[in-house]
């Protein structure tokens, strides 16, 4: 038998739609699902933003205000998509209220803001799933089994990179995004997140890293109304980007692993450049996200001259065999979002945590409070 759960969504620019769109897609490639979900309400305050969207996508009522969504009886589970300052604000009025949330990374603008999402959660005993979509990846799944089955020997060293160019036009407009007070980080909190993410996946805790970060556009055209996305703001008033547009950090692990950890989201010529290589005493792997479906290892004992080649990932391989029949063919990144679906909508069908959690949330932010204080102090930061 399967019930429905009732869904809200509070926030609608791109991720609310990426969000809206797995919960519809859920049927589809996971019916097996005891729980289906029912799009019930989506906020935003901007005016007419969810009235459309509840027009377009079958929302059956649309607010203005949050508020109205935590006091709302037929909403069980929201997904927020706001801006990062209101993370926290949401996600523990929520939690009170009795609603599981999937709550985009990085969970507000500090550790602080994380672990008290994560405490409102665990005290209300609901469920919650964070924004971590490329550990969902059927290559990354593979990789992190190469490495824990010793295919590659013991683990020496990692390269992460996390390189856009979406911020890289010096129009771009002074969003929230490059505001302390409503962004928090930079590209720390929205790049090297995920970065941080995948190093703890791949490779388990981090036990100290140092850090230096720029911003290279100081300055952008404040808009003149609402945006979404990456908006333009030619000719407008400028103001001061108070954020990171680059980080690079090297990092120690509790194995003895050592790791480079870049992000930028002003290089030009570089389109979600995203990837990493684990070397082991063995062998090594690759991957690279706009090759989503291809891992690159080397194995064997050859140590010198080894070899590399191509593995397809397949059925087999993480959550591919809910997408796709055979190996080789592609998947996308809004695949990994209703991966990132199914893992929610399972953790409260079983009452048991699914995917990356708020713990996750906590640890990454952790990691990002302390990229930002070693490169105002010039030292090395200790996370143990």
């Amino acid at each position: 038998m399967v019930n429905t759960l009732g869904i809200a969504v509070v926030g609608f620019g791109w991720m609310g739609r990426v969000h809206t769109q797995a919960y519809a897609r859920l049927p589809h490639h996971f019916p097996q699902l005891p729980l289906r979900p029912e799009l019930v309400t989506v906020a935003d305050e901007v005016p007419g933003r969810a009235e459309e969207a509840a027009e377009r996508y079958g929302f059956a009522s649309a607010a203005r205000d949050w508020r109205e969504v935590a006091a709302d009886p037929r909403v069980r589970a929201v997904s927020i998509t706001a801006p990062n300052f209101l993370h926290r604000e949401i996600g523990v009025a929520m939690a009170e209220a009795g609603k599981h949330i999937w709550i985009e990374k990085p969970v507000g603008l500090t550790a602080e803001d994380a672990r008290a999402v994560a405490d409102a959660l665990g005290k209300a005993d609901v469920q919650g799933t964070v924004g971590f979509n490329y550990r969902n990846a059927p290559a990354v799944e593979a990789a992190r089994e190469l490495v824990a089955s010793g295919e590659i020997g013991t683990v020496t060293h990692v390269r992460i990179r996390l390189f856009s160019d979406y911020a890289a036009h010096p129009e771009g407009a002074l969003t929230w995004r490059y505001e302390r007070e409503r962004g928090g980080s930079g590209v720390l909190g929205d790049l090297a997140s995920h970065g941080v993410d995948l190093a703890r996946f791949l490779l388990g805790d981090i036990a100290s890293l140092t850090a230096d970060t720029a911003v290279f556009i100081p300055e952008r055209a404040r808009p003149t109304g609402a945006t979404a996305g990456h908006t333009r703001a030619a000719g407008g008033e400028l103001g001061p980007v108070e954020n990171e547009d680059y980080v690079n950090c090297l990092l120690r692990f509790a194995s003895g692993a050592r790791g480079v950890l870049e992000a930028s989201r002003v290089s030009v010529g570089e389109q979600n450049n995203y990837g990493f290589e684990i070397h082991g005493t063995t062998g090594a792997v690759f991957w690279d996200y706009r090759r989503m479906g291809e891992l690159a290892v080397s194995r064997g004992t050859s140590y010198q001259d080894q070899p590399v080649s191509t593995l397809y990932v397949g059925p087999g391989h993480g959550e591919y065999a809910a997408f796709q029949p055979g190996s080789a063919n592609s998947m996308g990144y809004d695949d990994l979002k209703v991966i990132e679906a199914h893992h929610f909508v399972r953790s409260i069908a079983e009452g048991v945590p699914h995917g990356p959690t708020p713990a996750d949330a906590v640890a990454s932010a952790v990691a990002l409070d302390a990229m930002a204080r070693s490169a105002e102090q010039g030292t090395w930061v200790d996370l143990r």
